[in-house]
């Protein structure tokens, strides 16, 4: 398994647009307001590819807190009940299983992302950028020949990108190097978030990076910056990953194995321990002391066994004790099938 793979989860571009007939989102004076421009996007949309329509207000929680942990929509879009809106996509017909989002009314009319995996930002912004241009025939965009796309947040004026990579970074984190590497990072003009973005937590060992300036560059620039940035911090991740072992090798390979050992015969689980110990698995598997042929596997494990998603699979609500079975049980079966 190369570092790249066993490192980076998964590349996104977000594009933020806003209709040049319409007020910000905070400023909009009502939700028939926010209607009309859901109707714009949605029509203009429609005739691209085959996305699915969902009105925050009309979605139960289970469904909302689902579509955020999957990132295809914002913590802030899932509360925006009022005037929040998504059109989702969340497989390509090519079989790449890449996922489209367009979020209506966030911060800004359109957020328009594409989210692959692995490190594929100039293939992940192409798609995002032939959507965009079909998206611009049909709706008038806020443009400023000399800022650029007008956006709610002056920080994201001028292209209006955003640029962003999901690393596995367990060496880094337990080596005590994330503050060293965050302001190194910060002082190159990017971001280190947590897993859902700006304010989130960083849980299993995941990172996002992202670029700060999207005004007074093009895309070309910040891909190209992002994407050096994220090769060189995996190249770090390899480095710390080779000081943990040689510091404690038996220790860490016993530590990955008995996770192991555990999520392939537990009978129930909470989210908090299966996480603390698929991460573990993950570096056993990075390492090569435990033998998982597709280590993405892993990560759709993780998205596919959180409290929103694992209840998604029932019709009925579930309660907690009912969700660590059935977590457990889905934790077995995939550990098994990818041996």
């Amino acid at each position: 398994m190369n570092n790249i793979e066993s490192t980076v989860v998964s590349s996104r571009i977000r594009l933020a647009r806003n209709l040049a007939d319409y007020p910000f989102p905070n400023k909009l004076k009502s939700v028939k307001q926010a209607r009309e421009i859901v109707r714009a996007v949605s029509g203009a949309a429609s005739s691209l590819r085959e996305f699915k329509l969902y009105y925050m207000s009309e979605i139960g929680e289970r469904v909302a807190l689902a579509l955020r942990d999957d990132h295809l929509i914002s913590e802030e879009l899932a509360a925006n009940r009022k005037y929040g809106a998504a059109l989702i996509d969340e497989g390509e017909t090519d079989g790449s299983q890449d996922k489209v989002s367009i979020m209506i009314n966030e911060e800004d009319h359109l957020r328009e992302q594409y989210i692959a995996k692995g490190l594929s930002l100039p293939r992940a912004y192409l798609k995002i950028s032939e959507l965009d241009d079909e998206l611009s025939r049909s709706l008038r965009f806020a443009y400023d020949a000399k800022l650029g796309y007008l956006t709610a947040c002056p920080t994201n004026l001028g292209t209006g990108l955003r640029a962003s990579v999901m690393l596995f970074l367990p060496g880094l984190t337990r080596m005590n190097k994330m503050n060293k590497l965050i302001r190194e990072i910060s002082r190159l003009g990017h971001n280190v978030r947590g897993v859902y973005g700006e304010g989130s937590a960083a849980e299993g060992y995941m990172y996002q990076i992202s670029n700060e300036v999207t005004l007074g560059v093009d895309e070309d620039y910040i891909l190209s910056e992002v994407e050096k940035a994220v090769l060189e911090i995996v190249n770090l991740e390899t480095q710390a990953r080779r000081a943990l072992v040689s510091e404690d090798y038996i220790g860490i390979k016993d530590r990955c194995r008995r996770a192991y050992g555990v999520l392939t015969n537990c009978e129930k689980i909470s989210f908090g321990e299966f996480l603390q110990l698929v991460s573990d698995v993950k570096l056993g598997a990075a390492l090569g002391f435990i033998a998982i042929p597709d280590f993405g596997a892993l990560d759709e494990l993780i998205a596919s066994v959180r409290p929103a998603n694992i209840s998604l699979l029932s019709d009925v609500d579930l309660s907690a004790a009912e969700r660590d079975i059935l977590r457990a049980e889905k934790c077995r079966n995939t550990l098994r099938e990818n041996a």
